[in-house]
Order: structure tokens, then sequence, then C-alpha cells
């Protein structure tokens, strides 16, 4: 690879990805020049486009695999409800969960080093680890290695305990090795605004229910309140959602948190702009990743792809002993340029 690595973005979202292999081009003295861009929500378009320059293809169920653009690493956060444990969990029988194969789809007319792709954790056990074995069948069909390793923003730098599982396939002869924990986290202090709009406070009746559990004591707190209506005051966020109850974080009990507060617990720049509703705003977040968590894992792909005097390594996790033992599931998967997807 030259100083250039070409990446292409596929549900970007709003860029989370792309800021996140922005910086692990930087901190590895490479340039990041991204060729495609695509996702079929049009409030994220125009958050992106406002923010890269250039607004993102739509629908990737319409665009041609032979149409995509060479690149070197394929980034996707590929849509997660199918597998989160808010959602209904049915995976593959939904209609996005098969949207996976739109990923495999590309990746066979393009082959490209290497992809980095992202889901909530529970993809790991969905169906008994038959759909993420599924998945490793498809991405070893097509000469790739391949791991994963559930991440905790916690352990990147965010006050957020919001847990990802990233997938990393790398082409054959490449070592890879997966990112260590950073010391340092930011505080809640470092995240929250000073000055907040009363239209994010909370009404008497929701703050005497909080109350209920506990007292401010001065210093921040997030006030998480589970599906049960159990309470637990902690000097982090939880996960944040994109839908869902919109009090079910609440700033010492008292209020809800900011779009800008949400980006910076995910780990966006101050640089980067809001541009649509609030309610929009907090769903862009809420779909979103830990920047810096996804940073350190591109970063770790970089140095693979970057360092050829290592020798072949096949990944030797327990976790991936445990998906080399071979389970029928389905038939073989087709993957065609045809619209229809058969798995």
């Amino acid at each position: 690879m030259d100083n250039a690595v070409k990446f292409i973005d596929l549900f970007c979202g709003v860029g989370g990805f792309r800021y996140a292999a922005q910086l692990a081009c930087r901190e590895s003295k490479l340039s990041a020049e991204f060729t495609l861009s695509s996702d079929i929500d049009t409030q994220c378009q125009d958050s992106y486009a406002q923010n890269f320059g250039h607004r993102p293809l739509g629908d990737i169920t319409k665009i041609e695999a032979n149409q995509v653009p060479d690149h070197d690493i394929l980034l996707a956060g590929f849509p997660c409800q199918p597998f989160s444990i808010i959602g209904s969990r049915k995976g593959f029988d939904d209609v996005r969960g098969t949207l996976f194969f739109e990923i495999a789809r590309i990746a066979k007319e393009k082959q490209p080093t290497a992809l980095v792709l992202e889901n909530v954790k529970m993809l790991e056990k969905h169906d008994n680890g038959r759909t993420l074995r599924r998945i490793y069948e498809v991405l070893r069909e097509l000469s790739y290695e391949v791991d994963h390793r559930i991440l905790n923003a916690l352990d990147f730098g965010l006050p957020q305990k919001r847990e990802r599982i990233f997938i990393v396939a790398i082409k054959k002869g490449y070592s890879f090795n997966w990112p260590n924990k950073v010391n340092k986290t930011k505080t809640l202090s470092e995240i929250l605004e000073s000055e907040v709009d009363q239209k994010h406070f909370v009404s008497d009746y929701i703050l005497q229910k909080r109350l209920q559990f506990g007292t401010p004591n001065g210093v921040p707190m997030i006030w998480h309140e589970n599906k049960s209506g159990n309470v637990s005051i902690l000097p982090y966020s939880c996960a944040l959602r994109a839908g869902g109850s919109y009090n079910y974080l609440l700033v010492d009990g008292k209020r809800r948190l900011t779009p800008r507060e949400m980006f910076r617990l995910q780990g966006y720049p101050e640089s980067f702009k809001i541009v649509c509703n609030d309610f929009q705003s907090r769903k862009q977040a809420g779909n979103s990743l830990p920047v810096p968590m996804a940073k350190a894992v591109i970063k770790c792909v970089l140095n693979a792809l970057t360092q050829p005097e290592f020798k072949k390594q096949k990944f030797t996790d327990n976790q991936m002993r445990l998906l080399e033992r071979k389970v029928k599931y389905a038939s073989k998967t087709k993957i065609t340029n045809r619209r229809k997807i058969l798995a």
C-alpha cells in the first residue's frame, strides 16, 4: 500500500467510521481517501454532506458492485436492529439483517485487502452463534481470515458504556492484533455543556420520580432507568439509543442529554456540524459508533497492512477456535450482482 489508503464507507450514517479512519491514518502518517459512501437515510445524508463536502449515495442494494470504486479497506456499520436486544432480534429473517450480504457482494467483486464491520454485541450470540458463524463462512469463502472482538467505549477514553462487536476480515498473509485499552477516560465534566436550553429539562413529575432513587451530590452523574423501571446512578452514560424513551438517561436526574453532548459521548470532534433537529440528531448519535474505539481497530488494520515483514499468522483467539467447528447452517450463500441476494 502506498501513502494513500482508499476506503469505502457503507451504511455510513453521519460519518463516525470516516472520522475514525481519518484519525487512524493521520496517526499512521498516511492519507485517507474515501472513494464511496452510502446510506439510505436522507437526514444522515444531509449531515454527512455538511461535514464532509459530498452527499452519500443512497440504497446500497441499487448500486452495482462493478460500479463501486477500487478501495483498500471496506468499512460498514451494517444495521444492528435485527440483532439488538432493544429490537426484535430476528437476524437474517429481518430484511435489514440480509444487508450483510450486500457487503459480501461488493467484497467479492472488488476484493479489498480488509473489511472492518461493526454491530451490536448481541450479534455474537444471536441464534446460538449461528448468525455469526454464517458471516465467518461467507467471508472465508472470499479468501479472508476473520476474527471478532467485543469492545467497550469505556476502555477507549469515553464515559459511555457501549459494547459493540467489531469483525475484521483481512487477506491471508497479514498479521493482525487487536488494540489495547487506553489508560485515560474523559469525565462527564468534560462532556457536559455548562449552559443548557430549558427544553432539555424534565417535568416536575419525572424529576420527583427520579429523586426517589437519590439526590445529586455535586459530581455529575447519569441516571439510567432500565426497562424494569430501576434507576442506576453512574459516573458515565449507559449506551445511547437511536429511539426509545427520551428520559431513560438523565443528567443528575434533572435533564436530558443535548445533541452536542451525545455526539461528544461518541467521540465526535467539536467541529462536527449538527444540522438536523433534536429528534434526528439524537437518532443519528444513537445509531453511530464510538469514534476512538473504531479508530483503534482501524489503526491496527493499517499496522498489519503496512508492515509486510510480519509473517503470516492465523488468528488464535479462543472465540475464533470455537468458530472453527463445522456447523451446517442453511445452504451455501450465493453472492451475485443481482438485486435479490439469496442466502
